[in-house]
């Protein structure tokens, strides 16, 4: 199964690396979309689904805080997981990003296996990045 992510994050060379060490992982990326700051990530979700969103905090116009609240916003887009990816990595950011709906945190400079560990627990896959088997029988469900 491959997923499509999100990286938003106002210096290209960052998103590149992000990229990079996604793909290094072993974390299945269908597309890989790219935004520098939480209004053009807006503008980019408008016309593409995505499975995960990857985002700095400290950002020009629109910064990941912010961003947090837009999608927040949105009926659609507030499902979407969003792990924080930043060199701050205070307790009271990273309670604030959380508050806000960040469902991952990950202090850079961090390893491939960090990020497919939180990118898989935040998708709800197993280690194997597929969704785990429904062993439920009819009578367990409620229909």
């Amino acid at each position: 199964m491959s997923f499509n992510v999100l990286i938003v994050d106002d210096s290209i060379s960052i998103r590149a690396v992000i990229k990079k060490i996604v793909t290094i992982s072993g974390f299945k990326m269908d597309n890989c979309l790219e935004a520098g700051n939480g209004r053009e990530a807006m503008e980019i979700l408008a016309d593409n689904w995505v499975d995960v969103i990857i985002s700095d905090i400290n950002m020009p116009e629109v910064n990941g805080l912010e961003f947090l609240e837009l999608l927040a916003k949105n009926d659609t887009l507030k499902e979407i997981p969003v792990i924080m990816i930043t060199t701050e990595g205070s307790d009271q950011r990273m309670k604030e990003a959380f508050s806000r709906g960040a469902k991952g945190f990950i202090k850079k400079p961090f390893l491939p296996e960090e990020i497919k560990k939180v990118l898989y627990e935040v998708i709800g896959v197993g280690n194997d990045g597929q969704y785990e088997e429904d062993t439920r029988t009819a009578d367990d469900l409620d229909f």
